[in-house]
């Protein structure tokens, strides 16, 4: 939001990302070498680790510049929102949800979340994390 008087501005990058589609028939040993060199390719662009397996995932980040989040997403229905966009501090996160239909909400990072690792196994689980 822009209020008058303000005299300088921030500017956040919003990753947004949305579930692969892999037609699994068409993997072999000529395509695989694709799809990880691609991983790799988006791993080294934005510092971070994203696996969703399954259908319907979503992962929406709000990252600052020195954020290295690990993700994997494995089941149904899974979604994660992540922002630390607010801070300029160093993050290692890294965040697992096993099942189908899990909700994951994480706003900000401190010394105390810093290398945090959160595994969500189940069902329908819903986790609300602040750290300020």
């Amino acid at each position: 939001m822009f209020k008058p008087g303000w005299g300088a501005f921030t500017l956040f990058a919003v990753l947004c990302v949305q579930a692969q589609q892999i037609d699994w028939d068409r993997v072999n040993s000529s395509t695989v070498l694709d799809l990880l060199s691609k991983q790799q390719t988006e791993q080294e662009l934005y510092g971070s680790n994203i696996i969703q397996i399954g259908n319907q995932n979503n992962a929406e980040l709000s990252l600052n510049a020195k954020t290295n989040i690990a993700i994997q997403q494995l089941g149904d229905y899974n979604t994660l929102y992540f922002i630390n966009s607010f801070t300029d501090k160093e993050t290692k996160t890294a965040v697992t949800a096993q099942g189908n239909n899990n909700i994951i909400d994480i706003t900000g990072s401190n010394t105390v979340s810093d290398g945090m690792k959160i595994n969500v196994k189940g069902d329908n689980q819903t986790i609300f994390m602040r750290n300020y």
